[in-house]
């Protein structure tokens, strides 16, 4: 099984974290103790500047979670076939060639799904098999990418479609001025990022996926998620979550790349979901690596903000682009998100 191409789009609204500072210290004047702490508070994220959906002064126009949603539906076509094309043509494939479309996003809601609405926007047969997913939030690009691989380990020359979209900006509550949602105003950011998975008997280059490895972390469900209700989506954010990271993660991944007779060491490129700066920071240490082993996720976080499960495929389309391994070369991508769980992928060139 080969990962053939990776590929991401941005919205065209692009703000450094001095304007989203300014910005949210007019929405909250009436905030005082708020807008005191968020200098400091947004300086902590680590992102000097992120895409946005809209421009920024039409956020507190909206009125209401439907009005947010039809904006999140709006630009998630308008992104998702952006980020497909070019997944796509980079494999050297159309959308006919498409078997399986796995979508992810855990920012918005639609019944028909965005790949359905792809499907007659873009050309896809009228047999594709689709799989809409929603819920995993950070950890749901690695989870995509490998449950993708368990559908083509059964059709070796088939070809699976994995696209991700987080438009994290429509998730904003103007009212709620609790320090998790004050944190994520300014580490998340908007994106969408698309892969293609062809089995092994494909002709399509590509990295090849060796193995894969999920793990669910027991009676964590309060860690990380959103609050659903009238009022849209209210983030759940645990200062915990580095903790957890440090604790579980570097272990887990020995245990399972021990089963390939690696270690940590045999490992030439990482591929890591930056979460924010204190969870890249605890993935690090608990890996045992060095900030260059995770420059480009560093890179990521700074420039893009976290994407959700948009981040780790764009954090691979960056490593294929800048620091492309050589054959034989071994890789790991993992990511953790909601559940609490974390997702792995042992990669090879």
């Amino acid at each position: 099984m080969k990962i053939a191409s990776a590929a991401s789009a941005f919205p065209k609204y692009y703000y450094d974290q001095k304007t989203v500072q300014q910005y949210l210290e007019r929405i909250w004047a009436h905030k005082p103790e708020i807008v005191r702490r968020l200098p400091t508070l947004l300086e902590n994220c680590g992102v000097e500047a992120r895409a946005f959906a809209l421009e920024i002064g039409r956020y507190e126009e909206l009125d209401g979670f439907t009005q947010f949603n039809d904006e999140w539906i709006r630009s998630a076509l308008e992104l998702g076939q952006t980020a497909v094309q070019k997944a796509l043509d980079r494999a050297g494939l159309a959308a006919r060639d498409v078997d399986l479309i796995l979508f992810s996003t855990v920012t918005g809601l639609a019944a028909p799904s965005i790949d359905a609405r792809l499907c007659n926007k873009m050309g896809f047969r009228s047999d594709v098999k689709r799989m809409p997913l929603f819920g995993l939030g950070c950890v749901a690009g690695a989870a995509a990418l490998a449950r993708a691989t368990d559908f083509v380990r059964g059709r070796p020359r088939g070809v699976a479609l994995v696209l991700t979209i987080e438009l994290c900006s429509l998730t904003w509550q103007k009212d709620d001025t609790s320090l998790a949602h004050v944190i994520s105003c300014g580490l998340f950011g908007d994106g969408a990022s698309a892969a293609v998975v062809v089995g092994a008997e494909h002709p399509a280059r590509g990295v090849r996926v060796v193995d894969t490895r999920s793990v669910f972390y027991r009676d964590t469900e309060d860690m990380m998620g959103w609050r659903i209700g009238a009022h849209g989506f209210k983030i759940v954010l645990s200062p915990s979550v580095p903790s957890v990271a440090k604790e579980r993660l570097g272990p887990d991944c020995a245990k399972f790349l021990a089963e390939h007779r690696l270690a940590p060491r045999d490992i030439s490129f990482w591929v890591c979901h930056p979460g924010g700066p204190k969870v890249l920071e605890a993935a690090r240490d608990s890996l045992g690596l060095d900030d260059e082993a995770v420059a480009i996720s560093w890179q990521s976080l700074r420039n893009a903000g976290n994407l959700s499960s948009a981040s780790v495929m764009l954090i691979l389309e960056r490593t294929l682009e800048q620091r492309p391994p050589r054959s034989g070369d071994k890789g790991v991508l993992l990511a953790m998100g909601p559940g609490f769980c974390s997702e792995l992928l042992l990669l090879e060139a």
